[in-house]
């Protein structure tokens, strides 16, 4: 989880929401991701998103059997339907996304019995450390929004 933390700092300083991802691979990493949305002006250049396509690349394969995913942030619809269509097999995340989380708190994508393809979630991890670094980002940003005093 310390190397998804570590992209999603990069994010951060890029001016993209603070979301990191790694793929794993029998204790390799062999995909890295961060978000890209500003950017590289893409909706769809989430974290988990690049990681997946650096690991498929690396591995020369869109089947990533076996592999854990680690991200500082619980999964979007989006990132949650492309991990079950990477037919990865766990995934490890930080904090809960109260507004947009797809694999525990609004919906259960990755363990719905009705899909093609469920994965093992663990939640949690480094927990504070994810939320923080979401937290600082968006108070700098509403504390930049502020008309200055004057």
């Amino acid at each position: 989880m310390t190397e998804a933390i570590a992209e999603a700092t990069l994010a951060a300083e890029a001016g993209d929401v603070p979301v990191g991802a790694v793929v794993v691979v029998d204790g390799v990493v062999v995909g890295r991701g961060r978000n890209r949305r500003e950017a590289a002006h893409d909706p769809c250049a989430h974290a988990e998103v690049e990681a997946l396509r650096q690991a498929a690349a690396a591995r020369q394969s869109w089947r990533l059997i076996g592999a854990t995913v680690y991200a500082t942030l619980e999964p979007c619809p989006m990132c949650a339907g492309a991990l079950v269509n990477a037919r990865i097999g766990k995934l490890v995340y930080g904090c809960a996304d109260p507004k947009a989380g797809a694999v525990d708190t609004l919906f259960t994508i990755g363990r719905d019995p009705r899909l093609n393809h469920r994965f093992e979630v663990a939640s949690g991890v480094l927990r504070d450390a994810c939320a923080a670094l979401l937290k600082s980002f968006f108070a700098a940003r509403r504390g930049a929004a502020r008309p200055s005093e004057g």
